[in-house]
Parts: C-alpha cells; sequence; structure tokens
C-alpha cells in the first residue's frame, strides 16, 4: 500500500503539519524518507499514533447521583495518581525521620562542644618583615 505524504496525513487526520513532523522526529510516529526528502506514512502506522477522532473519545461511565462523570481511562489514572502520592508521602516520613535525627545528633555535639574545657589562646607570632 502507497504510503501517504505529510500533507495528505494532515488533512485525514485534521492535524497540522508541523504536528506530525514533529510526531516523526520524536518518535511517536514511524515514518519513511523518500529520495527527494518527503516522508512516506503507512495509514496503520499514522492511526496507530493518532486514532480516528470517533474512536478518540472516552467512554464515559454511567452517572451517578452528586458524583461528576470520569472517564474510564481517567478513573486508572486517578488511582495510580493516589499509589504514587502514598509512595511520596511514605518517602516525606522517611526524611522528616532522618532530619529529626540529624537535629539531635546536631544539638548533643553543640552540647558536647560547650560542656568541653576552651582551649588555650593562641599566641601570636611576631612577623619577620614588620610590615
Amino acid at each position: 500500500m502507497a504510503g501517504l505524504t505529510l500533507s495528505q496525513a494532515s488533512r485525514a487526520l485534521g492535524k497540522s503539519k508541523s504536528t506530525l513532523n514533529r510526531a516523526i522526529k520524536t518518535g511517536r510516529l514511524s515514518a519513511t524518507r523518500n529520495e527527494d526528502g518527503t516522508f512516506s506514512i503507512n495509514p496503520a502506522e499514522l492511526y496507530r499514533a493518532f486514532p480516528e477522532p470517533s474512536r478518540n473519545t472516552l467512554p464515559e461511565r454511567p452517572k451517578e447521583p452528586d458524583r461528576t462523570t470520569v472517564p474510564d481511562d481517567l478513573g486508572s489514572r486517578i488511582s495510580l495518581l493516589q499509589q504514587l502520592l502514598e509512595r511520596e508521602r511514605e518517602a516525606v516520613a522517611d526524611l522528616k525521620e532522618d532530619r529529626d535525627r540529624w537535629r539531635q545528633q546536631a544539638t548533643s555535639l553543640l552540647a558536647n562542644q560547650e560542656a568541653a574545657p576552651a582551649a588555650p589562646p593562641l599566641v601570636k607570632r611576631h612577623r619577620w618583615w614588620p610590615f
């Protein structure tokens, strides 16, 4: 099957050529470069990277009273983000424990330093040159 040019692909999707070009450069969309420097894009690859607009909309859950509708995909994202948030909270708690231990150690070192006798004053040495 013949590939689509960048212009044909952008018209078919309703996206700009620069969006498709950026997707090719980032690796989201694979395309082959022709001898004249233009891209040839396989339509199957095009619709893999950019689903058709009719399939692009997410199915919504049935409406429940006193709740906002959340697409199914967003529900899984929310649960993933909640798990990540819980991990971050655990990491913060560990860091706070470490901070408290270091603070206690620093306080005890300062207390020991204050209790230790002061070092004898340094004797000022005379320099050879008077200036």
